[in-house]
This record gives structure tokens, sequence and C-alpha cells, in this order.
């Protein structure tokens, strides 16, 4: 089969498997996801779950964010990791949404692009869960995954994987359903923790995409 029909298989297989897959970023603004990806970055979601609830205390609006002290922010958000850089993402980003956006986010990608911080995988995600828009969001499971499976391909050396994430994600509109995309992400991410590993070695014994996987050792 091509890829498309592939990967329409293994949408449906991934929703039956996962049905109620959705982001495990917990926030209940837009301006609170955009800092907790910002913060996911090396980090675990379940991580940056027990920091934010710190940070939104003493800054619980995102005009209180813009005003804060990098170095305050960093003191707060170091567990997350590389928390200098991240803090100073965090305070660009939200002083330009009050100035620039009037305390909103935008809905538009490459609006959402021009904001200190974010790149296409957090745009995408905002796109998708916010704004409830097509969007493919390329983090580490998904790129990973749709290696595996043989959805993308790396089109200068077949023998090696496609890490670039924005060639993952222009291979992967061709042949996603635009209304897919964003759930269809978030379920990677869950097969991706849960057998699909990245540091063992796969769980192709129970995996729900065993006979479809191009690199799967049960599908011979």
């Amino acid at each position: 089969m091509d890829r498309q029909e592939l990967a329409l298989q293994v949408i449906e297989r991934l929703k039956s498997a996962y049905p109620d897959a959705d982001c495990t970023l917990e926030y209940d603004d837009a301006w609170k996801l955009l800092v907790s990806v910002r913060l996911a970055a090396q980090c675990t979601d379940a991580r940056v779950n027990q920091i934010v609830p710190i940070l939104y205390e003493k800054y619980p609006t995102i005009e209180d964010l813009a005003k804060a002290d990098v170095d305050d922010i960093e003191q707060i958000v170091r567990p997350c990791g590389l928390g200098r850089s991240k803090a100073r993402d965090i305070s660009a980003c939200m002083r330009m949404l009050v100035t620039e956006y009037g305390a909103r986010v935008p809905d538009d990608f490459d609006e959402l692009l021009k904001l200190p911080g974010v790149g296409r995988k957090s745009a995408n995600l905002v796109m998708g869960d916010v704004f409830g828009k097509p969007a493919i969001v390329t983090d580490t499971h998904c790129i990973r995954l749709t290696n595996r499976i043989g959805l993308v391909r790396n089109e200068k050396d077949a023998n090696q994987p496609e890490k670039d994430p924005k060639k993952v994600e222009m291979q992967l509109w061709k042949i996603i359903p635009p209304q897919e995309g964003n759930s269809f992400c978030h379920r990677l991410v869950i097969h991706g923790r849960e057998v699909c590993t990245a540091r063992t070695t796969p769980y192709c014994d129970r995996c729900c995409l065993s006979d479809l996987c191009a690199s799967s050792t049960q599908g011979a």
C-alpha cells in the first residue's frame, strides 16, 4: 500500500487503542500552554505540570508574568532545566503578547512564530489544542514513530531516518487528513511512551501496528 493508505490505517488503529488521547501538559489558558510547551523542552510534561502552578501562584496573569524579573522566573522554572534561556524566552514572549497582541494569544500560525521561544512545534500545538485548527506537532515521538512505521522517509538517504522536524511535518501534511493531524500526534506520544519506546527495545509483540509497521520485528 502507499503511504497515504498506510496513514489512514495507522490513524484508525491508534484511535481504537487511545480514544481519549489529549495534550498531557495541563493548562487553562492559551498563554499558559505557551509557557508549558517552552518549559517542556528537554523536560517531561509531568515535571512541567508540577512547576507551573508555583509560577502562576506568584504571577497569576499574563500581565504579571510580563512584568516579572527574569531572575525570579528562572528561580522557579530551574527544575525544568535550561532555566536561564527558558526564563528569558517566557519573559520576552509574555511582554510581546501584552504590548503587541493585547494580552491575547494570536490564532494565526505565522503570528505565533513571531513570539520569542515559539517554533513550529509549539505553534502547531497551540493551533490544534487551543484553536481547534489543523495541526501536526512533530515532537520526538512523532519523528521517531513515523520513521519507524514508514510514513516518512529520508529522501536523501533511504538508510537513515528523517530527523528534520519541518521535513517530517511537510511529509505528514501530504498524507494525514487535516482534521486528524492534532489527535494523531497526541496518540503517537502515548504510543511512543508506552509501546514504541526510544530508550528500550520497542514492544512490537503488543503493538497494534505490528503488521503494518516497516520496522516491526513481528511483521514478518
